[in-house]
């Protein structure tokens, strides 16, 4: 194994060893507690940009599965169709693994996908850092010379719009048994003319694609929608549509004006109903005026509890976010719908009278709990 760095911006290095891919690169170094779960979260388009710090000790035991496909082009296994992480930084990489299902290393995959992985690294030293100064840019260097030599650059994380780049880019149909594309270009009629063909029993829900995990599409088409993904920024509004979903997805939620303004126009139409998960309930936030601010270290991990605002109902809920909406700037026609145990953070919102609701968390877990899943069955009971 050679020798690697991590360099903070603070100046902090930890020094380990690469058994990944070997290039040197830079991203917002986070840190993830979850116990299970490396190939869905290196999968999760929200870590595009990312340097992820597992803090479970042993990592790569259990190998990763297959990357298939069903019928409708969607990921069996996985939450996205190739890693999107930066790096993954762990304390102690296994090379022997065994599981049913497994079909390489965690190292091979890295390597195949050309992804660094630093093993050796301190990595509850690390995670306390990033929690006393907050997440921090970072660079994964070998041998010190890519950043001694100037030949690596940094961007800010708040910079650059993610969800642009991890956003499909054609508007892609699914419904049930297959899946048909389209160009973003082709006229709303001919579009609207075409989905009426096909399934035309089935309510149909456009889902705005800031970076959707797979598993969020497996539940909607699971209860027997037809799903129409968009990119974030395609203006929906003059499609035949039964309700708005908004996904998740990386970076900062102010870097997706476009998103926001078409999710005002929808608005428009007071008994739409939409569902907005992770940065979608920020983006549902800003379209109802509110303000949204960085967390100091996120949250990322199997294991945040949250409460139903109103109620005694708490729930253990999977998160992967770094901001969040400022409860304090809703405005009069909202309130929140969960808060957060730990730091009281806000994990949702509702509006008063019309069918719009929105988590922080994750409800179709994958990998984590699956406590609130049922958000699901409450936003097709609505359509």
């Amino acid at each position: 194994m050679r020798n690697v760095t991590l360099i903070l911006d603070d100046g902090t290095r930890f020094r380990g060893q690469s058994f990944g891919y070997e290039k040197p690169v830079a991203g917002e170094v986070v840190f993830n507690t979850a116990m299970t779960g490396y190939p869905e979260s290196l999968t999760d388009p929200s870590y595009a940009g990312q340097l992820m710090t597992l803090t479970y000790p042993l990592v790569g035991n259990y190998g990763v599965p297959p990357f298939t496909r069903g019928a409708d082009g969607i990921p069996g296994y996985m939450e996205g169709d190739h890693i999107y992480a930066e790096a993954i930084i762990v304390s102690d990489y296994s090379e022997n693994f065994s599981h049913w299902n497994a079909a390489e290393s965690l190292g091979d995959w890295l390597k195949r996908e050309q992804i660094p992985g630093i093993t050796g690294i301190d990595t509850r030293a690390l995670t306390k850092a990033l929690r006393e100064h907050g997440v921090m840019m970072g660079r994964i260097v070998f041998d010190d010379d890519a950043i001694d030599n100037g030949q690596l650059t940094i961007d800010n994380y708040g910079d650059i719009n993610y969800v642009d780049r991890v956003s499909c880019k054609e508007i892609i149909v699914y419904n049930g048994n297959e899946s048909r594309k389209f160009s973003i270009d082709t006229p709303k009629e001919e579009l609207n003319c075409q989905l009426s063909i096909v399934n035309c029993q089935l309510k149909k829900v456009v889902l705005v694609d800031c970076g959707v995990k797979a598993n969020i599409l497996r539940c909607l088409i699971r209860r027997g929608v037809e799903v129409i993904r968009v990119p974030w920024d395609y203006d929906f509004n003059g499609l035949d549509f039964d309700g708005l979903f908004i996904s998740n997805g990386p970076g900062d939620p102010d870097t997706c004006d476009a998103a926001v303004q078409n999710i005002r126009k929808a608005m428009a139409n007071e008994k739409l109903p939409i569902f907005g998960i992770c940065m979608g309930n920020q983006l549902l936030s800003k379209a109802g005026g509110a303000k949204i601010y960085k967390l100091k270290y996120g949250h990322r991990s199997h294991n945040q509890p949250v409460r139903q605002v109103g109620t005694t109902r708490c729930f253990i809920t999977s998160q992967n976010h770094g901001y969040a909406v400022d409860n304090n700037t809703l405005g009069a026609d909202w309130e929140p719908l969960f808060v957060n145990m730990n730091d009281g953070s806000n994990e949702g919102i509702r509006h008063k009278r019309n069918p719009w609701f929105s988590a922080q968390f994750h409800p179709e877990a994958c990998s984590g709990p699956t406590d609130t899943e049922f958000l699901f069955d409450e936003f097709v009971k609505l359509l």
